[in-house]
């Protein structure tokens, strides 16, 4: 994980921190003054080729925050991302913060509930701490968080507006680089259009951090900031792009996307609040794959 060298902003302290494994941007953010402090969309190290799990990333933002003298009151994730595992679990047993994220995690939790036989899953969202509606307000020292639903990518993004700054989750990345798809089951191209336009409204100062960069062609460095000025000019959604035009472009693009590398497994877990299912007899914690045959008399039926 790499740091962003400069923490942005002179009263709002806001730092970044990428993983390089899934090109995931998490935040610190805090009121410095207070003492008080929200981890936006943490990351848990995991590597896919051995099922092992590490502690790193969470542990090096929760440092820097002991070494800023912050409690962190908060771990909030702006959807339940499928490409890479929450860290959310790790950051409240190390600080004590609750976990929230958007209230339409229901929806996806329903969704997804009987394509992994999760039976130990409940869908009322209860693994969470707090499911925030669209314009609820968390307190972070002196300043206030509004909660916006920006549904699209899932039913349930949703992006945090804190003073200038707003952490869009995956609505969006760079202006170089584009939007987010919208093919995943729940997801919306029409959706996804309205969330950006409603972010879009926001004065051309705000400044946007993304939660993913990719880092387009031509492009030396990995960016994450960057504002609604600038967003007017993304490569999908510049000024002029009419919904239809919008959602014709992601439907033919997304057609040529593939999944995630650790879709399967982060969906599993991220539904959870970042926990994996119960564990078996043996006291192992297994993730599923579910297997589909494309001559599913050969293959399944052998």
């Amino acid at each position: 994980m790499s740091e962003n060298p400069q923490p942005s902003g002179e009263k709002l302290f806001i730092e970044g921190f990428f993983d390089d494994a899934t090109n995931t941007i998490s935040y610190l953010v805090a009121d410095m003054e207070a003492g008080e402090a929200a981890i936006i969309d943490p990351v848990l190290d995991y590597d896919h080729r051995s099922g092992t799990v590490d502690t790193a990333s969470v542990e090096a933002i929760v440092n820097r925050a002991k070494e800023l003298d912050l409690k962190v009151l908060w771990s909030l994730e702006t959807h339940a991302h499928a490409d890479h595992l929450s860290g959310s679990p790790m950051v409240k047993i190390l600080t004590g913060a609750n976990i929230g994220i958007g209230e339409h995690i229901t929806r996806v939790q329903e969704i997804f509930r009987p394509v992994f036989a999760a039976d130990d899953l409940k869908t009322d969202g209860s693994d969470f701490d707090r499911l925030f509606k669209d314009g609820d307000e968390i307190r972070i020292g002196r300043y206030t968080m509004k909660v916006m639903h920006t549904p699209g990518h899932t039913p349930a993004d949703i992006s945090y507006m804190i003073e200038d700054a707003v952490f869009v989750g995956d609505t969006m990345f760079m202006p170089d680089f584009g939007t987010a798809r919208a093919d995943f089951p729940g997801g919306d191209a029409g959706q996804l259009y309205d969330s950006i336009h409603k972010l879009l409204a926001l004065p051309d100062e705000t400044r946007l951090f993304m939660c993913h960069d990719y880092k387009a062609p031509g492009r030396d460095e990995y960016a994450w900031e960057t504002s609604v000025r600038e967003q007017k000019n993304n490569r999908h959604i510049r000024d002029g792009v009419t919904r239809e035009q919008f959602v014709a472009m992601r439907k033919e693009r997304d057609a040529t996307l593939a999944a995630p590398v650790l879709l399967l497994p982060s969906i599993q877990v991220n539904i959870r609040a970042g926990r994996f299912p119960r564990a078996e007899q043996n006291g192992v914690h297994y993730l599923l794959v579910p297997v589909k045959a494309k001559n599913s008399d050969l293959v399944l039926k052998a």
